[in-house]
């Protein structure tokens, strides 16, 4: 595998004739730069009018590998050629390298430049890249590539220090300025003019003097724009942190390969280095990451989400999350009081689509608010804190479904907002929380759980605690604090407010959740709602979650070998309005205890109930989830019915009741670990079914 690196733009503030008189004077050695022993110079070359001299040396290295290895290459130095074009004219100065040791087996090529920099032509700028190719090295070519990359980055920014120690050299024996060039008919007038003899000047490094200092005085600009084309090395220090040369590198590259092939927006730098940094500046594997998160922003138009997105009142109300200001590194502080949201109630109420849409636009501001203070702190902050407070956090929190919706809004969240978190501040977390961590941990990048701190009790009280990440002064008065905190202390979202398919969603974007957790259903006389599941293996375990929104229903679930031929049932209540999309699957013709059987009692289901139960199946074949409107039960000799029952089928018998529901099939021994809500103990035997009622 070839290893490429490519230089950010270093710049020396002193004009290039005087870098160069710097660069000279490394040859034939530099004491400042150990590995480097020695040079000779092969081949030099001028062109007539003295614009272009070109020197090629060879150069003698000794590179810090192990003596056993030395000893079976059979070498204990390694050479080099390097051929020098400087141009006096243009002001260029190319270098280009390879090595002569091990041509064969290993290419080693170096390109560096020196050019004045765009904006202020008193300074110098220089670029490196270079790559290595190991063909083959008697085996140890894993060895030699690590050995070969160590060195070389190692030397990288010591070059830059080797030039500006000579600088410091040269400005110490009142070498402050050398003439440009120019051509020698001008040289000739200029020398007579100062009573020089012609020629006397023939080359701008050969003359000196102190007319004005070498460095400029005009104060220094800010750093390169981001959008430039290329990246200035005090850009990268002051707005993206302290990066290697070989992770500057990579930036570097991935940034030139979007510039040259994504015809969209480019992304910030800052977001680039996520990428990276999720990768382990891996370049293919970020670039595969970062392409694919593109193409998302694309598609659901994320670019746009705090312009478009405008959060419902209702998640205004009960979503327990918000800004408060930031914490000691300057980082973003969000407050997210867990155990006061009603997690249910909201996903119930707004849906999945909704809670995800928000989450972006929460991590859309996020990186927004990183920039902010990178310019108000004056350096690099590109991720933001969360202190999340767990009080209250209870089993209505664990429920399947929810989870379900969370792990998903993880999965977006790591996918496309990588190495945003620099810290997760855990406070006051209950017994409960473990099952909650075992759950979701598995799903969250082991660098970003690094950065979780976990406190249960009172325990983030005190040194050691919150004290030591946030300032005292911004702690909110909630956690002891005496910041008043604007965040909302949610509370029960009214099942009135829960959606049904009467009630969509807002379609005025691309949808983002492409499946919704909730169903909704109408149940009319005589036309009950009817799911089938088909279990091919027994000991499988079919869950359910509803909550009745209107009218009385009976649950039941009955099993068939023989699979049913859906049809279409005509309501016979009075009201206008059709069954709907219910589906009614036991035909009439069917006889229980025959045909089908039942396999749950019937459970009556009151308006404004939530019903979670489970069942685990004995026998694979078709199992039929079934809602039906309640009425009177059937009189008897010894048995009248209720008068709750009769008042409640008089009530209803002319409206059609409202459901949302969600059910699912797991295997066996996921069930009996604790995965759903509520069912943290084994279920043991052929059949087991329990039902959770929350008024």
């Amino acid at each position: 595998m070839v290893q490429k690196y490519q230089s950010p733009v270093r710049v020396y503030k002193y004009p290039f004739e005087l870098v160069m008189a710097a660069y000279e004077k490394r040859f034939p050695t530099c004491p400042e730069i150990p590995v480097f022993l020695g040079s000779e110079i092969l081949h030099e070359s001028r062109s007539e009018d003295g614009a272009i001299h070109v020197v090629e040396r060879s150069c003698k290295l000794n590179v810090d590998a192990p003596r056993l290895l030395k000893k079976i290459a059979g070498v204990d130095y390694v050479f080099f050629i390097q051929k020098n074009t400087v141009n006096w004219r243009e002001r260029t100065l190319r270098i280009e390298a390879h090595n002569e040791t091990f041509a064969s087996r290993v290419v080693v090529r170096e390109t560096c430049s020196y050019s004045v920099h765009p904006e202020n032509e008193e300074w110098t700028c220089f670029e490196q890249s270079a790559s290595l190719d190991i063909k083959s090295f008697f085996g140890f070519e894993s060895t030699v590539e690590k050995i070969a990359m160590k060195q070389y980055t190692s030397n990288i920014k010591r070059g830059k220090e080797v030039i500006e120690h000579y600088l410091k050299e040269l400005i110490s024996q009142g070498i402050t300025f050398i003439p440009r060039w120019s051509p020698p008919a001008a040289k000739e007038e200029r020398a007579a003019a100062v009573g020089r003899a012609p020629g006397a000047i023939l080359d701008p490094g050969a003359a000196g003097g102190s007319r004005e200092p070498a460095a400029s005085p005009c104060p220094a600009p800010e750093a390169a724009s981001p959008d430039a084309d290329k990246l200035d090395a005090d850009y990268i220090e002051r707005y993206l942190g302290q990066l290697s040369p070989m992770q500057e590198s990579c930036l570097i590259r991935l940034r030139q390969w979007l510039q040259e092939t994504h015809k969209g927006k480019i992304p910030k730098d800052e977001h680039i280095l996520r990428f990276l940094r999720a990768r382990d500046f891996n370049i293919d594997k970020a670039r595969e990451m970062l392409c694919q998160s593109l193409a998302w922003r694309k598609q659901y138009q994320v670019d746009f989400i705090l312009q478009s997105w405008r959060p419902p009142a209702l998640l205004q109300e009960y979503y327990t999350g918000g800004w408060h200001y930031q914490d000691k590194d300057g980082r973003p502080l969000y407050i997210l009081r867990l155990g006061q949201m009603d997690t249910k109630g909201l996903v119930k109420a707004l849906g999945e689509e909704s809670l995800l849409r928000h989450v972006l636009s929460i991590n859309e501001e996020g990186q927004k608010r990183c920039e902010e203070n990178t310019n108000i702190f004056g350096r690099p902050i590109t991720s933001w804190t969360c202190l999340v407070d767990l009080e209250g956090l209870n089993m209505r929190h664990l429920w399947r479904p929810g989870v379900k919706a969370l792990l998903r809004i993880i999965e977006v969240v790591e996918d496309n907002y990588p190495e945003t978190l620099g810290r997760l501040l855990i406070v006051r977390a209950p017994r409960v929380f473990p099952v909650l961590w075992t759950l979701v941990s598995p799903f969250i990048n082991e660098n970003t759980r690094q950065k979780f701190l976990i406190y249960s009790g009172n325990n983030y009280q005190g040194s050691g605690g919150l004290v030591d990440y946030v300032d005292k002064d911004v702690i909110p008065d909630f956690l002891g604090g005496e910041c008043m905190c604007t965040v909302s202390e949610g509370g029960l979202v009214p099942k009135s407010l829960y959606q049904t398919e009467d009630e969509p969603e807002n379609s005025d974007h691309i949808r983002l959740w492409t499946e919704t957790i909730y169903h909704s259903a109408s149940v009319l006389k005589g036309a009950p709602h009817e799911i089938l599941v088909e279990i091919l293996e027994g000991e499988s375990v079919i869950t359910w979650d509803f909550d009745i929104l209107k009218g009385d229903v009976v649950f039941s679930l009955f099993h068939s070998k023989r699979a049913p031929e859906p049809s279409h049932k005509e309501a016979t209540s009075p009201s206008p309005s059709a069954a709907g999309d219910n589906v009614q699957l036991i035909d009439k013709t069917w006889v229980l205890g025959v045909d089908y059987s039942r396999v749950e009692s019937p459970l009556v289901c009151r308006e404004g109930e939530s019903i979670q139960g489970s069942h685990v199946t004995r026998w694979p074949g078709f199992y039929i989830l079934q809602w039906r409107m309640h009425g009177p039960l059937p009189c008897s000799s010894s048995s009248l019915p209720r008068v709750d029952d009769v008042l409640a089928s008089l009530q209803g018998s002319s409206h059609k009741c409202k459901l949302i529901y969600y059910y699912e099939v797991l295997a066996s021994k996921d069930f009996r670990w604790g995965i759903y809500k509520g069912f943290a103990v084994s279920c043991t035997g052929a059949s087991s079914t329990s039902h959770l009622l929350s008024v």
